[in-house]
């Protein structure tokens, strides 16, 4: 079994998305992050073997963090096509098979295991991130993802969820590392401060 601090070798390898949009609140995640999360999905026992979806994929380090940690087949969809082809030369690098589609998530239909997401927080389009847990639900059983850290959030999805089809089975606090990406970013690196859910399809067991 790979172990986590591995994973996060692996992960520091890949590169970035290097044109991330703003208007679609695109950020990189970082490796020892993008590891956390992924590692928590497996002992959960909901990566290997499994299908899995990254529901807007960015650079696909989270698809790919599963694909390295046996699951069966990993879709990665993004409406940003740099992002798409960052995911390629990821794939690539480091010897792993991903699915990808470019487009809106939407567009996705069938049945999945396990969705992995870090999807835009909602501050420049209000809803967004409840737009993509209502896919997530549709499609998979259960759903790992982020979200900005605050009582008022927590409050609300904790009151959403259930109204979209969903249950919280736990929510951990962490830490991400964000580098420098857009033109109003001053430092090298911002530390932000997420929870990660772990949201399962109202009747899954």
């Amino acid at each position: 079994m790979m172990k986590k601090k591995h994973l996060a070798i692996l992960l520091s390898q890949l590169a970035p998305n290097p044109k991330p949009k703003l208007r679609w609140e695109g950020y990189n995640i970082d490796a020892e992050s993008a590891a956390e999360i992924v590692y928590a999905a497996f002992l959960h026992g909901d990566v290997k073997g499994k299908r899995v979806i990254d529901l807007g994929c960015g650079s696909g380090i989270l698809g790919i963090a599963a694909s390295l940690l046996g699951a069966s087949q990993v879709l990665g969809i993004d409406i940003d096509e740099s992002a798409i082809k960052t995911v390629v030369f990821n794939a690539e690098k480091v010897g792993v098979n991903i699915d990808l589609i470019v487009g809106d998530i939407g567009c996705i239909v069938g049945s999945f295991d396990t969705t992995l997401m870090n999807p835009p927080f909602g501050t420049r389009r209000r809803g967004v991130d409840i737009k993509f847990l209502k896919k997530a639900l549709q499609i998979s059983n259960v759903v790992y993802s982020l979200h900005k850290q605050s009582d008022s959030v927590r409050l609300f999805l904790k009151d959403k969820i259930p109204r979209i089809g969903g249950r919280i089975d736990w929510l951990k606090g962490m830490r991400l590392t964000i580098g420098r990406t857009y033109h109003f970013h001053k430092k090298k690196r911002y530390p932000v401060a997420v929870d990660l859910y772990r949201i399962i399809r109202s009747g899954t067991s």
